[in-house]
Formats: structure tokens, C-alpha cells, sequence
């Protein structure tokens, strides 16, 4: 029966987190729940903002009729268990961060193809079928007079097409081409976060797998230990690490950036840009630096495995671990040799000893209190400080702002020009009591004065001995109101 592969392979897959996401009774509102928190904006959130987040959208849910009666906090977990997310904690972090597991992302894509599908044979996708199947035949082709016939073949086409160019016949995409291939070259990009993803995901796994050779390697060397101590870097060197190391060079390659940044502009002036939705714009004006944030993410999870599997084989931390793992070996070979003679329900009469920890809770926590510390003594009865009339004022002009005065300066200035203001004022007379004396000045101008309409600047020196300045309305005060000010 020729079924039989697909049905097992098939069976396989039903467990996995993807076809169980998808099969779930809640799968579309977790589907939507984190699409929108995971997805679409953000790609990893902490743990306090997905929390609140989510807590809110629950909430709105609850109110719709829908039955969730867990927390959020409960559901992350779920989630977390189920193989839906995956819980980082990146270096200089604050607390763990939550990003979503490439199943989900594959599950959300799978979705959105479904809901919104491409047309049938479109004519930029045959086209770079095309271009690829050419460019792969070209690349590959041994025979060098075949390849010099193309390159004239080429050069003839472009002289033809510079050509009709400067006689005015010049060839441009049509409005609904040029929108189709856009929306085309989206689907493709997008299509990378995708590949980020599964690649970082062969590197976690390739560093479980190497770590694994290592513990079940018998005797003090090994091919993976040998080529550890060589100092050869297995992970960078696997299928996987090649491939996205060359991947890594043409992305960060300046020629090909500054080739990308020149063509996203020019593509995003043109006038069919316009007909694109707010999403597929805000992707491309953010294609580079998604690219590049993805990329970089990737490839600190390679260096970091590499240095840790190094520092695993190079600290000896190997060597424990094979001992441990030995250890359970020999007890679980002990323990099937007696599984016959022994029964289960039978008491060993052995007391196995655990280690342990002394949990308090905040609440048994006592409050440092200082006087328990302080040494007894009397209290005595302080000396008064020395005051006269004299440092009296100085303690009530530094509380209290002395509008006799001010009116005094107001008034002497009045007396020789028909009005001033109190910049005028304060140039004439300089603030004794700092801003005091401003705020003063501006007080008697707010209930006397005439406001003008333009500002002006003063300056004072405050108590610490520096000079600062201030803008405030200009006011006027006239000498037809000094009666004003005498009263």
C-alpha cells in the first residue's frame, strides 16, 4: 500500500504543535491572539506587557460571552507547554521575553494564504520562475562558448533597448503589473522571517544533537571532541551555519545594502505605491531593518552556541556530565536486575535525604529599626541660637517678597520717563530677592500695568550666586496710574 508512508508521516505530524494549533477547538482565538500581539507589530514582548495585553483582550472576550476563565498568566503557560511559544531571557534584560514558536508563525501564514490567495498564474510569478530557471542554466553551464554567445546575446539587447530609449521609446510596467510584482516581492521577503526562524531553530537543535555525541561518546575522545579541541567551530561549519553565514555576508554586504536602501526609495515614490494597503507599505519601509534585526538575531544564537559548546568541551563540564549520566545508567540498571525480586508496594527501609531550602515569607520579614542600635542616653535640652532684629528681616525679605520696595523702584523710574517695563525696572534696579523680586514685579504689573504684546528677558542672580534669565510677558507700568502704586 503506497498510503502507508504518507499516513504515518502524516500521523507524526498530527502531534506536533503546528496540525494541534490548528485542530484545537480555541485554535482561532489563540490564532488571533497572538497574531496581533506577536505578529503583526511586535515580534517579542515581555512578560509584563504580553500580561497586560492579553489580560485586557480577555477581559473583552468574557464580556462577549466567550468562556476563558483563566488568567493570562495561565494561558502563556499553556501556550508555553504546548509548543505555541517560546520564552527567551536576552542578555541585559530585565525579565524573560516571549516571542512565538515557529509553528505558530507557519500556522498564522498558512491562514492568511488561505484568507486572502494569490491569483491564479500571475504573470510576475511565472516570471521569476523564469529568471531563476535562466540564471540557474547559466550559472551552471561548463561550456564557454555557449556562455560568451549569451553575454553578446545580452549586450546586443541592451544596446538595442539604450537605443530606443533616447529616441523616446521607453518601455515602463503597467500600473496593475508593477502593483502585482510588488505584492509578489512582499510574499517572498515576508517569507524570509519565516526562514530566520526554522534556521535558528536547526542551530538550537544541532547544539542539543552535538551535546548529546559528546555525553554518549565512550572513552576520554571522540570525532566531536576532537574536532572541538582542534578548534573547529562544528556549528558554523554545519550545513545549516554555512548556509546562513553566506546569507549573513550578502545581507550585510555594503555594496548590496546601499543596492536595497537605492531601490526601496525608488520604488516607494512611484504612483502605484499608493494603491497598496497600510500594512504592505509600512513592510516595505521596513524591509531593511527587519532583515537585518531577524538576521542579527540569528546569527548572536550561532556565535552563542558556538562559544558555549566550546566552553562545555574546553572547561571539562563535559566530563561531569558524562559522569552523572553514568550514575543513572548504573541505577537503572540496578534497579531493573531487582525489578523481579522486588515489589513495588515492598518498603525499602532506606531513608534517602533530599536537599532543601529554607522558604520565609515577606510577611516574617522584621523592619531594621535604628533604635534598637542607638545607645541610651538623656535627651538634653538644646543651646538657643543667638537672633536679633536684624537677622529677623533678613528671615522675613528671604519668605516674603517686599512689594514696598518694588513700588518704590516702580516709582522713581516713572518719575523721569512716561512709562516702563519691568525689564526696565529690574535694569535700573537690580532683583534684590532674586526671582522673588520678578515674580513680585509681575504681580503689581498683572494689577496696575497695561500687558503688551510681545515678550521680553530678564535676568537675576539667584542664592547660589548664578545668573539666570527668563522670558515673560511685557507689562507696562504708565505714569497716568502711579497714584496707583502710592496708595
Amino acid at each position: 500500500m503506497k498510503a502507508d508512508k504518507n499516513i504515518a508521516a502524516y500521523r507524526r505530524m498530527r502531534n506536533q504543535p503546528l496540525w494541534r494549533l490548528l485542530a484545537s477547538g480555541n485554535g482561532p482565538t489563540v490564532i488571533g491572539l497572538l497574531q496581533s500581539h506577536l505578529y503583526e507589530k511586535e515580534r517579542s514582548l515581555p512578560a509584563s506587557i504580553l500580561f497586560e495585553r492579553l489580560t485586557r483582550d480577555l477581559e473583552e472576550l468574557r464580556a462577549q460571552g466567550d468562556d476563558f476563565p483563566q488568567t493570562a498568566q495561565a494561558y502563556v503557560a499553556s501556550w508555553l507547554s504546548d509548543g505555541y511559544l517560546e520564552r527567551r531571557f536576552p542578555p541585559g534584560a530585565t525579565e524573560e521575553q516571549y516571542e512565538l514558536s515557529t509553528a505558530t508563525v507557519e500556522a498564522i501564514r498558512f491562514l492568511a494564504a488561505i484568507a486572502e490567495p494569490h491569483s491564479a498564474a500571475t504573470e510576475s510569478r511565472l516570471s521569476l520562475v523564469i529568471q531563476a530557471l535562466a540564471g540557474l542554466a547559466e550559472d551552471t553551464d561548463t561550456d564557454k562558448y555557449r556562455r560568451i554567445d549569451r553575454l553578446m546575446a545580452e549586450q546586443a539587447r541592451i544596446d538595442k533597448e539604450i537605443d530606443a530609449i533616447e529616441k523616446g521609446q521607453m518601455r515602463v510596467l503597467p500600473f496593475d503589473t508593477a502593483l502585482e510584482r510588488t505584492r509578489e516581492i512582499i510574499s517572498l521577503a515576508d517569507d524570509l522571517t519565516g526562514d530566520f526562524r526554522r534556521v535558528r531553530d536547526q542551530f538550537e537543535q544541532l547544539n542539543r544533537d552535538l551535546r548529546e555525541r559528546i555525553m554518549d561518546t565512550d572513552g576520554n575522545r571522540g570525532e566531536v571532541l576532537d574536532s572541538l579541541f582542534a578548534g573547529i567551530d562544528l556549528i558554523a561549519e554545519s550545513e545549516a551555519g554555512r548556509t546562513f553565514s553566506a546569507f549573513w555576508r550578502l545581507l550585510t554586504d555594503p555594496e548590496q545594502a546601499a543596492m536595497l536602501e537605492e531601490s526601496l526609495d525608488s520604488v516607494m515614490s512611484r504612483e502605484f505605491v499608493r494603491e497598496l494597503d497600510m500594512r504592505e507599505r509600512r513592510f516595505l519601509l521596513r524591509l531593511t531593518r527587519n532583515l537585518l534585526q531577524q538576521g542579527g538575531t540569528v546569527h548572536e544564537v550561532l556565535q552563542t552556541f558556538a562559544r558555549s559548546l566550546k566552553h562545555f568541551v574546553q572547561s571539562r563540564e563535559y566530563l561531569e556530565q558524562r559522569r552523572v549520566n553514568q550514575l543513572l545508567k548504573e541505577a537503572q540498571g540496578a534497579a531493573l536486575s531487582i525489578k523481579d525480586k522486588v515489589r513495588v508496594t515492598e518498603s525499602l527501609e532506606y531513608s534517602l535525604e533530599l536537599t532543601s531550602s529554607r522558604v520565609r515569607s515577606l510577611s516574617q520579614w522584621v523592619l531594621y529599626d535604628p533604635s534598637l542600635q542607638a545607645e541610651p542616653e538623656a535627651m538634653r535640652e538644646g543651646e538657643p541660637a543667638p537672633i536679633d532684629l536684624e537677622s529677623v528681616g533678613e528671615l522675613v525679605a528671604q519668605s516674603e517678597i517686599d512689594f514696598r520696595t518694588l513700588k518704590e523702584h516702580v516709582c522713581a523710574l516713572l518719575e523721569q520717563r512716561d512709562q516702563a517695563s519691568i525689564g526696565d525696572v529690574l535694569e535700573l534696579f537690580p532683583a534684590e530677592q532674586g526671582l522673588g523680586s520678578v515674580v513680585g514685579l509681575l504681580a503689581l504689573g498683572s494689577r496696575h500695568g497695561t500687558r503688551g504684546e510681545s515678550t521680553e528677558t530678564v535676568a537675576w542672580v539667584g542664592e547660589d550666586d548664578q545668573g539666570r534669565r527668563a522670558r515673560i510677558p511685557k507689562i507696562y507700568f504708565l505714569r497716568d496710574r502711579l497714584d496707583e502704586l502710592v496708595s
